[in-house]
């Protein structure tokens, strides 16, 4: 999810569980620690091209950093000793509950995205995504904002200070769970639709776009094809579908290290173009923006890779973006 949300999650975990210890400064501390897995993009300029793909969202997205990670800050926690002794009498139970709370609900969340979470490292990278809620979604973060923003303004001790936060992340708890239902219903329908029109296929992709859940794109796999419609809830029921070869040969000329992160980033929904010598990639799970027209050239979705040839036989990457007409 966005830096934003992450940082009102991880607020709302340090109200929940130490806000009555501390006050707002739970609320503070809690923000700091909930975006401390995303810093992994600092990183990114060390690494090239092709390794970058597994660095953000990588380590530090596990639940092995959660788990490692918590003990860390809770030790260097439990002896800051400021002169404010905001943390003094905390136990140290509570601190490491607090912070793995924090790390892990930021990774979780970025679950639900289409981009996932290396949560298994170092043991697998397989990337989990659920695949179902938008990088960005108000409808999701706004309840976490007034329910922590109401229990910030009362008193630390108050019997009733923690209800609105508590009532915020019920909210948008069940929204992540009716995201993950509505998902299933897109399924169906785009399974119906696959049906009906006698495509054959092999694994299907689903991927909500804009705010509320309401829009999505349905992406099918067959062996030498991906088929995309755009599925909505305003009673439109039929999908037309466009179909993109997959040209998977075009990578051959690619060396295998590269063209075997491209597969593995996409979990399979990807297309090849290639002109000139330059080959781009479309990944159907980075921001995907559904079929575009740019002219005479018709690309499925507007974000792409780019590798072209250099002067030592291989191939340098770049990313792009087709500008609209």
């Amino acid at each position: 999810m966005d830096s934003i949300t992450q940082a009102v999650l991880g607020a709302a975990v340090g109200e929940t569980v130490l806000g009555k210890k501390i006050g707002h400064r739970a609320a503070i501390i809690g923000a700091i620690v909930g975006t401390i897995p995303d810093l992994d993009i600092l990183l990114t300029p060390l690494f090239g091209s092709v390794e970058r793909l597994s660095v953000h969202r990588g380590y530090s997205h596990s639940i092995l950093f959660c788990l490692l990670g918590a003990l860390l800050l809770s030790y260097l926690m439990s002896k800051w000793k400021p002169k404010s002794e905001v943390i003094m009498d905390i136990s140290f139970r509570r601190l490491w509950v607090f912070n793995f709370l924090a790390l892990f609900t930021h990774v979780l969340l970025d679950a639900f995205t289409t981009y996932g979470t290396l949560l298994f490292l170092p043991l697998s990278d397989k990337r989990v995504s659920f695949d179902s809620v938008n990088i960005v979604d108000p409808v999701y973060t706004i309840p976490l904002i007034i329910g922590l923003v109401i229990s910030m303004r009362r008193e630390k001790l108050s019997e009733e200070r923690s209800i609105p936060n508590w009532i915020g992340i019920g909210v948008s708890t069940l929204y992540l769970l009716f995201t993950l239902g509505h998902k299933s219903h897109m399924n169906k329908t785009l399974k119906e639709e696959l049906f009906e029109q006698s495509i054959i296929y092999e694994d299907l992709l689903t991927v909500p776009v804009g705010i509320g859940n309401m829009n999505w794109y349905g992406v099918a796999r067959s062996a030498d094809s991906l088929y995309i419609g755009y599925l909505s809830d305003n009673g439109h029921k039929h999908v037309p579908f466009d179909a993109f070869p997959i040209n998977d040969q075009l990578l051959s000329d690619v060396d295998e290290y590269t063209a075997e992160r491209l597969r593995w980033f996409s979990q399979g929904f990807y297309t090849v173009a290639e002109k000139d010598g330059i080959i781009r990639v479309y990944n159907m799970q980075c921001d995907m923006q559904g079929v575009r027209m740019y002219g005479d050239y018709k690309a499925p979705t507007a974000f792409y890779f780019e590798l072209s040839p250099n002067e030592d036989g291989d191939h340098e990457m770049t990313t792009g973006m087709h500008d609209r007409d």
